[in-house]
């Protein structure tokens, strides 16, 4: 199992905002794609943010506008704002070596994904 540790998940009221950080060292350094994934309950994980290593991002519809994916070295991070209640997830992330087709890049297959996740909680 990959060693990533997220962080930063809270309980925040709607219209506020948090940033998760998810950190593995050697790994996401040499990483080729890194995205966010969350899941709602006992739903499937939804890959909902992915960057690759030239910085292209894409984005699932419901986040876009309000989050934003970075990447620093061996740390990568989610910048959420205005959080809705539909955002209440555990947050997962995951980071792939090797070629991936841009319209893959938020499937959940690519990756080797984390089994920690950090919760966050938006209340209205």
């Amino acid at each position: 199992q990959v060693p990533l540790v997220e962080s930063g998940g809270d309980s925040v009221q709607a219209g506020g905002s948090l940033r998760l950080s998810c950190v593995a060292s050697g790994v996401l350094s040499d990483a080729d794609y890194m995205a966010w994934f969350r899941a709602r309950g006992a739903n499937k994980r939804e890959g909902i943010a992915a960057i690759a290593r030239d910085g292209f991002t894409a984005y699932v519809d419901s986040v876009k506008g309000r989050f934003t994916i970075s990447r620093d070295t061996d740390i990568l991070y989610l910048q959420m704002n205005n959080l809705k209640p539909e955002d209440t997830a555990k947050y997962y992330c995951a980071a792939r070596r090797g070629g991936l087709m841009r319209e893959y890049m938020l499937r959940d297959w690519p990756y080797d994904e984390s089994d920690r996740g950090t919760q966050v909680t938006v209340f209205s």
